[in-house]
């Protein structure tokens, strides 16, 4: 059988220290700030790898296309050598423009 206890049910509010609070949301903000640059440094090593292929692969077609014998695959070969690089230098300007 159970027993009655006459205990009185505490109704003190318990305190909290806020500046350890405040302190842990400062680390974090920091740490999220930190994650951002180091974010945008990898995206910008990321876009020069992958403009510097590009670059390879437009000065490789344009060499295979001078090398043809066929004007019409010569030129074909060139305009999408333009093509690839105007709209790759679209592309990095506005991933390098939302990377800044």
């Amino acid at each position: 059988m159970a027993t009655a206890t006459n205990a009185k049910p505490t109704t003190a509010i318990p305190t909290f220290d806020l500046s350890a609070y405040e302190d842990a949301a400062q680390r974090v903000r920091e740490l999220n700030e930190r994650i951002i640059e180091s974010s945008k440094t990898a995206g910008v090593t990321a876009l020069d790898a992958y403009e510097k292929a590009l670059t390879s692969l437009v000065s490789f077609e344009t060499e295979v296309a001078g090398a043809s014998q066929l004007e019409w695959v010569s030129a074909l070969a060139k305009s999408h050598a333009t093509f690839v690089q105007d709209i790759s230098a679209a592309y990095t300007k506005a991933a390098r423009d939302l990377l800044a």
